[in-house]
């Protein structure tokens, strides 16, 4: 089969975007002052061990600071408010319906991102983002990590993979598009692991899906464990790990993101997390020297069976 995506080699979400709606697409990054079950003491305290203190919302921001930043660099462009911060549909129906509408009102926003966690979609949230979603562009992201749910206990995460298979049935049914996030090199798992992971929520027909690689940052919990209880991939290894993932991914699905970022100034490891460019040229140079492409591995008998 003819590699569909050029020089790409997947499924960009950016691609899907311009195709979409016909110009630059970009998100605006926001802390909506939520918190999380996990940090409160409805499910857990403390948060999953990886996350800090802004709930993985390192860069966000309000949305007329977000798009002071990006008009410049795209004057014709369009957004979407991506509720990144913690939990975003952890609150009363009242609150969120206002968070969200009051950031559809803002001149070029074209939709919404919301991230959240699986355990937090009661059938009143469900039917208030039904609602979004006949009139507004949605998608909803839910923070999988891994399936295995030892590996789920150790990080915090605070709730079991069946939760989220009925979330992401919960929004699918509604015809809401979903975003999945995946961590690669938590502590425990193996490539096989990894790969478990991917299969099962490619087994999901999501809209989307992210990827990371376990990072540790200063004020975490991961930050106080010893060093030979943390899995810290190399770069090449965990390079070689997203082509994997890509290879055994149905093409249809958007990819979101290859690589996490995370402060300089907050960083402990591992630090080559900081050159995000390497990382994405790598992936592409990796591809390129396999010959393969986003669901390659689903239609060429000459690769390694899933």
């Amino acid at each position: 089969m003819e590699n569909p995506f050029g020089s790409r080699h997947f499924n960009t979400i950016g691609t899907y975007l311009r195709q979409e709606f016909g110009c630059q697409i970009s998100k605006l990054s926001l802390d909506a002052g939520f918190t999380c079950p996990n940090r409160d003491g409805r499910v857990g305290t403390g948060g999953c061990v990886y996350c800090g203190d802004d709930g993985s919302g390192h860069f966000a921001g309000t949305i007329p600071e977000q798009i002071a930043l990006l008009s410049g660099k795209w004057p014709s462009g369009k957004y979407i408010a991506y509720f990144q911060s913690h939990t975003n549909t952890y609150g009363s129906v009242e609150r969120l319906r206002h968070c969200y509408e009051e950031a559809l009102s803002y001149p070029g926003v074209i939709g919404l991102a919301i991230a959240t966690r699986p355990d937090c979609l009661s059938v009143e949230v469900l039917e208030l983002l039904s609602e979004l979603n006949r009139s507004t562009f949605l998608w909803v992201e839910l923070g999988l990590q891994t399936i295995r749910d030892d590996t789920g206990d150790l990080i915090n995460r605070c709730y079991p993979t069946s939760v989220f298979d009925q979330a992401i049935l919960d929004l699918s049914d509604r015809g809401i598009r979903t975003v999945v996030h995946l961590i690669f090199g938590l502590p425990g798992e193996t490539r096989d692991d990894m790969m478990a992971s991917v299969d099962h929520v490619a087994a999901c027909s999501p809209f989307g899906i992210k990827f990371h690689q376990l990072y540790v940052m200063k004020g975490t919990e991961i930050a106080s464990w010893p060093e030979q209880k943390i899995q810290m991939l190399e770069k090449d290894q965990y390079i070689s790990l997203i082509v994997d993932a890509l290879e055994r991914l149905p093409q249809g699905i958007t990819v979101h993101r290859l690589t996490g970022d995370a402060p300089e100034d907050s960083l402990i490891a591992p630090l080559w997390c900081l050159d995000k460019r390497s990382v994405l040229n790598g992936i592409q140079q990796e591809f390129k020297r396999r010959g393969t492409f986003q669901g390659s591995a689903l239609y060429s008998p000459s690769l390694p069976s899933l």
